[in-house]
């Protein structure tokens, strides 16, 4: 035991009393909540940096004479408090990834990154017992230092009782002099950046104590100061020489503000003001998603609708409490071989807190959150965050989203909307939060999009994905991107493929340290060059400008921003469809897609770290808003929530009124040729027709009463 333990106390009581004297008087006062007092690693390292250094290898020690000489100190003072010292902002050298710890960190100090993936219920522990000797009445104090079990007194002390041995007397304990502490388990998992590729994440119990219980949810991000420490497994009531790790927290630092794990210098910061500053900047921003990624005339649109959404809109709360989203919800559909998945890669990497799930080998339970048996021993039910908690505050990139069962897709919706997950399992109801934008790809049931006529929407091809139709609205842009044969681009995709490929390095070789990882030159690069020739903004600084976009710059719209938008809205609503004076007119805009341009400029704006979006903001988000629109050749908004087409709707309702006309003429029923021959006048089809009239049928609102004869049924 080295020095510093045994005038532990000592020192505590200068430091306390120099550094920490308003403190203490704010304990005295009983101000504060709980009777906890900070103390920053950095502030003992000034005081005394042998002490400090001391805590990081004997913390169990010193860190309980702190906490005993705290309570010295009140109670010197006139307030008997059961006072407590937790140390914070540890060293980086004391920095450990969670699946390095081992026996040489055993007992020391240690601070890890984590998640927080299960928390168990709160439960009471007795800290300090008291027992009572049935003999002679004395008192016995012993602290209980091992969770797992009640340590008794062996003896009676002779100096203050009988001095009987636990064989000739009972010990009782007694619980209302007792001192009792609240306690938590959690469960953590280290940070998915950290893991090897191919790898598991680690996870590991961590017991929580006293002032720190409830303050951490499934889906937190923390860096946890623990003491690791050990206990002997068990097996067939026999203890084994392998022991398991259980993590004691000390303290824990919550990422108050999002993207803390992405640090920015001041160097940083100017060269990202800096680029800010170009004039081509969305051309740029454009060309650095997944540079290696030819892209032709759709995918550039698709690159800046991504590089937009990686920068969303602002999310605002309203006076009466409810939110409103900011993140930008894309869909890409396209043929296989174009790219999608390697999209999808690339953005949940490069986005801060990006995840990638497969709708194939993804559950609701996996999206959401899934119920479990408790990992800590008492049988009961806890929560265990999916995908889309995981990724508050980022973005959530499901691949396959055809392929996620239709009773799964139910759960998307309000994480979608909403951003919250209501979770009722297993006796549990919680709300999580899923503050996350969601890039989703689909490929069609067929194996290929069939053909696209003149003036099919792309909502024909979203129902060849099997997705039903009000999914469709949650998103804010729907792409479709085909695998057409064109000779120039053709020629063009395969030099660039056949460039990216033999640029590349052996990973094999790369192992074995044969060659120079390609990524490496990039670290500390503002702009890398493509094989192409074009220049583009590396991941890591790509990273770092989101990051303190999304950190520092909250636009609001300015009046010229919001007249732009205002007038494109006013004007869609008002001129469309309109001229022929039916009610039957499609809509081409609602609210939803309102909301939608309003988070483009927003992204706009920030990508450009401007702090309030105005005209030219608005322009580039209507041209994205407009080109996908007519790109998907949607005429008609509420087609994005039923999946039927306007000219489908207005063609029944003309059908209907033939045939009710018809009948009218006539004895009560209606001839298919003379049907045929008056739907002809108006412009409408023979399969059209037909296939309306056999929805009618079905429906039963027609019968045949003969071959080839309609009527209506009474």
């Amino acid at each position: 035991m080295t020095m510093a333990v045994h005038d532990a106390s000592s020192r505590w009581r200068t430091f306390l009393n120099q550094a920490k004297e308003k403190e203490i008087t704010l304990l005295l006062s009983k101000q504060t909540q709980t009777p906890v007092i900070e103390v920053s690693f950095h502030d003992l390292t000034g005081f005394d940096p042998d002490f400090a250094e001391d805590i990081l290898n004997e913390p169990r020690q010193i860190l309980g004479s702190g906490s005993a000489t705290l309570s010295d100190i009140c109670k010197e003072r006139g307030v008997d408090l059961d006072a407590m010292v937790r140390v914070t902002d540890l060293p980086r050298d004391s920095r450990r990834p969670l699946r390095e710890i081992g026996s040489s960190d055993i007992e020391k100090l240690r601070s890890v990154e984590v998640s927080v993936t299960k928390v168990s219920e709160l439960k009471p522990r007795i800290h300090r017992a008291v027992f009572l000797c049935q003999k002679c009445g004395c008192t016995i104090e012993v602290d209980q230092k091992n969770e797992r079990e009640l340590e008794e007194p062996l003896e009676c002390p002779q100096e203050t009782g009988c001095g009987s041995s636990s064989r000739e007397t009972r010990f009782k304990l007694v619980m209302n002099i007792s001192r009792m502490i609240n306690n938590q388990w959690l469960e953590v998992q280290e940070l998915p950046e950290n893991v090897p590729s191919g790898a598991q994440p680690r996870r590991g119990i961590t017991l929580v104590e006293g002032d720190l219980v409830n303050k951490h949810l499934p889906g937190e991000r923390i860096t946890a100061n623990v003491i690791p420490v050990v206990h002997s497994e068990v097996k067939n009531r026999k203890k084994t020489p392998m022991f398991d790790i259980i993590y004691h927290l000390v303290s824990s630092e919550h990422e108050s503000v999002p993207f803390t794990e992405i640090k920015i210098s001041e160097e940083d910061r100017e060269v990202i003001m800096e680029v800010s500053e170009r004039e081509d900047l969305v051309t740029l921003m454009q060309r650095s998603i997944a540079p290696s990624i030819f892209a032709t005339r759709v995918m550039n649109h698709v690159k800046r609708s991504l590089a937009l959404q990686l920068f969303g809109g602002v999310r605002r709360s309203t006076s009466d409490k409810s939110h409103l989203r900011g993140d930008i919800h894309i869909l890409l559909m396209g043929d296989p071989g174009v790219a999608k998945s390697q999209l999808l890669s690339y953005m949940s990497n490069l986005a801060p807190r990006g995840k990638l799930a497969s709708g194939g080998g993804v559950t609701g339970a996996g999206l959401t959150a899934a119920a479990v048996k408790d990992a800590f021993g008492d049988g009961r039910f806890a929560l265990e965050a999916g995908v889309l908690p995981l990724s508050d505050k980022g973005l959530a990139a499901i691949d396959e989203f055809d392929k996620i069962t239709k009773e799964d897709r139910s759960a998307i919706h309000p994480a979608m909307e909403q951003q919250q997950i209501h979770v009722a399992k297993g006796g549990i109801t919680a709300t999580l939060p899923a503050r996350c934008a969601v890039l989703a790809a689909a490929n069609p049931k067929e194996g290929r999009f069939s053909r696209r006529g003149p003036n099919q929407s792309v909502l024909r091809m979203y129902e060849e994905t099997g997705l039903p139709a009000p999914l469709a609205s949650r998103f804010d842009i729907i792409w479709m991107i085909r695998d057409e044969v064109k000779a120039e681009d053709d020629a063009r995709i395969a030099k660039h493929i056949l460039d990216t490929r033999t640029s590349a390095m052996s990973e094999i070789k790369l192992e074995e340290s044969m060659e120079i990882d390609p990524s490496e030159p990039d670290k500390d690069q503002v702009y890398s060059t493509g094989v192409d020739g074009h220049e583009h903004l590396t991941l890591d600084f790509l990273r770092k400008y989101v990051a303190y976009a999304k950190r520092h710059v909250h636009p609001d719209l300015d009046d010229d921003a919001k007249t732009a938008i205002h007038e494109y809205y006013i004007s869609e609503r008002q001129s469309y469809g309109r001229e022929d004076g039916s009610d039957e007119a499609p809509v081409p805009v609602t609210a939803r897609a309102l909301e939608a341009l309003i988070r483009l400029t927003e992204a706009h704006a920030r990508m450009h770290l401007r702090q309030v979006a105005n005209k030219r903001d608005a322009a580039v988000a209507l041209a994205v808003f407009k080109h996908w629109r007519d790109e998907s050749g949607i005429e008609d908004d509420s087609e994005l929530y039923s999946g039927v087409p306007h000219r489908q709707r207005n063609a029944n309702t003309v059908i209907r009124q033939v045939v009710r006309d018809i009948c009218q003429e006539t004895d009560g029923t209606a001839e298919l040729v003379d049907i045929l021959n008056r739907c002809r006048s108006r412009n409408l089809t023979e399969q059209a027709v037909e296939e309306a009239l056999s929805k009618m049928r079905m429906s039963g609102e027609l019968f045949m009463p003969r071959n080839d004869t309609y009527s209506f049924a009474r």
